[in-house]
């Protein structure tokens, strides 16, 4: 057997790998063994490439180990320090920018695999296609990931942008760049490849700019499926199958993610892709004023109220992320079921910032599996419900999205919380959420406001809960 023949035999253990994982990561009680068997799948691969690239590499073995080991120890070194600095609340604008770097790679990879064919194979129709793809792919995908990153972050501002003809401006990006790949195909040469990713970069740009904050979950799940094809157009180009046979997976799951995220909000992909919440006809919705009076509560108000409940339901956001609020509502919720009375999360399929950001932060403060609902699984409930506990979201509550035809959230699935007997709604001013969209569950009869930090707020209501 050949260092070859070996890695390639590898490879195709840990592709089998990466499905175990994607499989495992389906369902909460499984998803630790799927990352598992994904990190022994990326060992494995990462290996078998070692090895590949020193049986197969010109320069004189120790060369080529020392190159490998600097690079692996520079990425080690950068990747634990971000790992065991970034917050939860972090973890979307942090898979942005690392699909930022997938695009990066692939053009870079692109331009490589361009420049270092020999003449006599640089009219190869099919590697220049390959290129051309890869490259294309890559810098949506760079360009696109960084402006998420920007607005998910903060440091850029999640309204839409407006520019004037916005589709015909993506249209004509669109038409410019497959006649720059009729031009690099009939005629070889770096300019129409430098054109065109010069019109990627823009048009990546362009199309998340013009997203509005409430599409963001939508829009992380599609840059994943992005930087996927990415990954792949970059393994055709290199002749690696594990390369090619991974971007696929997580291409097409990105786009089956992508698909259901949409179908949560009622959206297309299309229509997410030319403009985000809050934009009608290229105009940002200015329905963000009060519309009645709001009903003030307190800590040992609340506290009261849930004592008196025999059902309660929680349907956290964003909002709990920031306040690190999940592990006092651990705690309240094991509280409260020790006295007998019945808790379940209800959690949309958009809360957060990223797609099922939410789960993995009930998870993570140790909430049984076995109370966590999904948005269709507990809607129902609501009428026999004495008390919602609303901790950290907005839009995904917002009955105008039912009400108002005219609402930028019109037709979105949302939590029925109203429908509750008593509603508590935790918040720290009475702000819109990341949609820019007014609530009017906070003016509601049955709607209190909590106001202050969900997490100082929480441990109030517990010491309360406690001491009676």
């Amino acid at each position: 057997m050949t260092p070859t023949s070996v890695a390639q035999a590898v490879y195709v253990l840990a592709a089998l790998l990466f499905v175990l994982s994607l499989a495992g990561l389906s369902r909460q009680e499984t998803a630790r063994r799927g990352n598992v068997a994904g990190a022994v799948g990326m060992v494995l691969a990462l290996g078998a490439t070692i090895v590949l690239a020193l049986d197969t590499s010109r320069r004189p073995a120790l060369v080529t180990a020392l190159l490998i080991a600097s690079v692996l120890l520079v990425g080690a070194v950068v990747g634990t320090w971000r790992a065991r600095r970034v917050e939860m609340t972090q973890m979307p604008e942090l898979i942005a920018i690392l699909h930022s770097f997938v695009g990066l790679a692939a053009v870079l990879v692109g331009y490589n695999s361009y420049l270092a064919v020999p003449v006599a194979e640089a009219g190869d129709a099919a590697h220049l296609v390959e290129v051309y793809l890869g490259v294309l792919v890559g810098s949506v995908t760079f360009t696109g990931s960084v402006v998420a990153y920007l607005k998910l972050s903060g440091r850029a501002r999640s309204a839409p942008l407006r520019l004037p003809g916005r589709n015909l401006l993506n249209l004509s990006a669109l038409v410019a760049s497959v006649a720059l790949l009729v031009w690099f195909v009939g005629a070889p040469s770096v300019w129409p490849l430098l054109l065109m990713t010069v019109v990627a970069l823009a048009l990546g740009w362009h199309l998340v700019a013009s997203i509005g904050g409430g599409d963001m979950p939508v829009v992380v799940s599609m840059l994943n499926s992005y930087s996927g094809w990415a990954a792949a157009a970059a393994g055709f180009m290199l002749s690696n199958d594990l390369l090619i046979v991974t971007g696929a997976l997580v291409g097409s799951s990105g786009a089956i993610l992508s698909y259901i995220m949409c179908r949560a909000m009622n959206r297309s992909f299309v229509s997410v892709i030319l403009g985000g919440f809050g934009t009608e006809e290229g105009t940002v919705s200015a329905s963000t004023g009060e519309q009645g009076e709001h009903r003030e509560t307190h800590a040992d108000d609340v506290a009261r109220l849930l004592a008196d409940a025999r059902s309660v339901v929680i349907t956290p956001g964003y909002g709990m992320a920031v306040a690190k609020a999940q592990y006092p509502v651990a705690e309240l919720v094991e509280l409260l079921r020790s006295r007998g009375v019945d808790v379940r999360f209800g959690v949309h399929p958009v809360a957060g910032r990223l797609p099922g950001h939410m789960n993995v932060l009930l998870a993570e403060a140790r909430v049984p599996y076995d109370v966590v609902f999904e948005m269709d699984e507990v809607n129902d409930r609501f009428p026999d419900t004495d008390v919602v506990l609303v901790i950290g979201a907005n839009d995904t509550v917002n009955p105008a999205a039912l009400d108002d035809p005219g609402s930028p959230i019109a037709g979105m699935p949302v939590l029925h919380v109203w429908e509750a007997r008593d509603v508590v709604v935790f918040k720290r001013s009475m702000a819109t959420g990341y949609a820019g969209v007014q609530n009017p569950l906070f003016f509601r009869e049955n709607t209190s406001m909590l106001f202050g930090d969900a997490k100082e707020r929480v441990e109030g209501i517990v010491a309360h809960l406690r001491v009676g």
